[in-house]
């Protein structure tokens, strides 16, 4: 199936990094422009699915970006970000065409939902996540939140944020999954509690992942982990 294409217009270079790579890791063809200038050529020069549009930003701020947007494609899907929560700006933004509105600070579980949806009112096919991933010899079934280490041995059964890192460093697989990101996406918040939390789950997956000697889960310090995986077999 053809990728889904999202234009996102976010000027907080943090926040939009962290928000591409969680919809790129969800299996969406996404493009991050930091100003509503950039965002308006990309737009003119590209066929987008959805767009993403921070209200508040230099340039062009996302209430002038979607009526741009709307006067070349009234079809084109569009959902708002802001910090802010007046009435008028909410009101205004759904004259303007927006599809749906979601307030920072939001999970980022919250804003794939509200993608989904308003993907679904459009009649498009959101991405059919992998659910069963090959590591070196070992088979991680994600749906039922096991590991089997080999088709003899029992399955090894995870917790749910223990699957879901897994899930996450597979997707990831021989590049580093940066550790705030994974933090944002799924605990929702990057504090010093979960961060601790996130290293014994670490530790428990090496453990486990011991079993085939061409997989590890490495440190990248100050960036995140990676998880390896050498030769197949």
């Amino acid at each position: 199936m053809k990728k889904i294409k999202i234009l996102l217009a976010e000027d907080d270079v943090n926040l939009g990094s962290l928000l591409r790579q969680y919809l790129e890791a969800k299996d969406f063809d996404t493009q991050l422009y930091t100003d509503g200038d950039a965002a308006y050529k990309a737009f003119m020069q590209n066929d987008f699915d959805l767009c993403i549009l921070d209200v508040m930003m230099p340039k062009k701020d996302g209430f002038e970006l979607a009526k741009n947007f709307k006067a070349v494609n009234d079809k084109i899907p569009i959902i708002f970000l802001t910090a802010k929560v007046l009435k008028e700006d909410v009101l205004k933004g759904f004259k303007l065409g927006a599809d749906d509105y979601i307030t920072k600070p939001f999970n980022m579980e919250e804003l794939l939902y509200r993608i989904e949806a308003v993907l679904r009112r459009f009649g498009r096919e959101t991405p059919e996540e992998q659910t069963i991933f090959k590591i070196g010899t070992i088979r991680f079934d994600s749906n039922l939140q096991t590991i089997k280490i080999n088709s003899d041995s029992p399955p090894v059964k995870l917790t749910s944020k223990e699957s879901d890192l897994l899930k996450l460093l597979c997707r990831y697989r021989n590049s580093v999954m940066r550790r705030d990101f994974a933090l944002k996406a799924i605990w929702g918040v990057d504090n010093y509690f979960n961060a601790r939390s996130m290293d014994v789950y670490i530790t428990k997956l090496r453990k486990i992942l011991q079993a085939d000697p061409n997989v590890k889960i490495i440190n990248k310090h100050g960036e995140g982990y990676r998880l390896i995986v050498g030769e197949e077999k």
